[in-house]
């Protein structure tokens, strides 16, 4: 079976691609990436010089480049995002054309080419606000309610996905997956900015009360339910996939790091929340468990401890991430 795979270089696309050549190693993949600020090479180290892997540095909104690399191809594994929150509340530009746009290109390029599955990674984002202290979770009924740029293109893409579904015949599938972390992942995201800035003896800055909680899913389970959804999952479905069964917010997680790490929660900086803040996510995952069979294997606090060693093993590797030098 031939991959292609969309935002490979990013965190979530190289851990896949990993994942995915350790699990199916006699798939070929191709990993498609325009290689912003957020994509990075060396994650796939461990793949360069396979056989089975290709790297093809492009755009996913240039047609004529995604022409080239879908054909042949038997499956579309969509990553390629601008997924920064913050980062979109100061120039939302980029993910208007990255996330709408070019999830359109793909989409447009997958028909004529008769892909026989296109699979869509989003985020439960799309939903967005959960009531602060309540039992709610998100599941594949929730109605859409984006509240940041980041979330809107988000399902503004989602809707566009199964559009052409509806319309053209195209075979899709989407999961809407809750906040990942793990090795590799940009550390302007929240754990890994906190580990790093407790190594480099920095404040870590949490937003408003630090009561905002997330649902918290390693990488890898990630990449075994895409995994699931491709191999089991019904075309024209949804899909969410979380990692929590209860809440911990923000500030438990800053502190669970400080208390892994030695550190004093002095190190905790308390800053000016940001607009539009979601209050709570939680994932209602029963739908992927109980028709594919699919469950999170990493509990939180265990892969929590392996990631910060993954960090202080990788030191190198984030340093040069965080000073903008990227790959050596």
């Amino acid at each position: 079976m031939k991959l292609l795979v969309t935002g490979g270089a990013g965190f979530i696309g190289s851990n896949f691609i990993l994942y995915w050549m350790r699990e199916h190693p006699a798939d070929e993949v191709v990993n498609l990436d325009k290689l912003t600020y957020a994509g990075n090479l060396e994650n796939l180290a461990d793949v360069e010089n396979n056989p089975h892997y290709s790297f093809i540095h492009g755009d996913i909104c240039d047609p004529e480049t995604v022409k080239k690399v879908i054909t042949g191809v038997d499956v579309v594994v969509h990553f390629a995002a601008e997924s920064h929150v913050d980062r979109s509340i100061l120039e939302p530009s980029p993910f208007i054309t990255t996330n709408i746009l070019g999830t359109y290109t793909l989409l447009e390029e997958a028909v004529k080419a008769k892909v026989p599955r296109f699979h869509h990674v989003s985020t439960d984002e799309v939903f967005g606000s959960l009531e602060f202290g309540s039992s709610g979770k998100f599941s594949e009924r929730t109605p859409y309610d984006p509240r940041s740029p980041y979330s809107a293109s988000k399902a503004s893409s989602d809707h566009l996905v199964l559009a052409y579904h509806e319309t053209y015949g195209l075979p899709v599938t989407i999961t809407n997956c809750s906040n990942n972390f793990g090795p590799y992942q940009f550390p302007e995201k929240f754990i890994p900015l906190a580990i790093t800035n407790i190594m480099e003896d920095k404040k870590v800055p949490v937003y408003g009360d630090g009561l905002n909680v997330r649902d918290w899913l390693y990488v890898e389970d990630h990449c075994r339910a895409i995994d699931a959804v491709l191999a089991r999952g019904s075309v024209g479905e949804t899909y969410c996939v979380g990692g929590l069964t209860q809440d911990v917010n923000n500030l438990t997680v800053v502190k669970k790091i400080l208390a892994l790490m030695g550190k004093s929660e002095d190190f905790i900086e308390f800053v000016k929340d940001r607009p539009g803040h979601d209050r709570r996510y939680a994932i209602d995952w029963t739908k992927i468990h109980k028709e594919l069979g699919w469950q999170p294997r990493h509990d939180f606090d265990t892969w929590l401890a392996r990631t910060i060693e993954w960090y202080k093993t990788y030191e190198s590797w984030w340093k040069r991430v965080k000073s903008g030098k990227g790959q050596p």
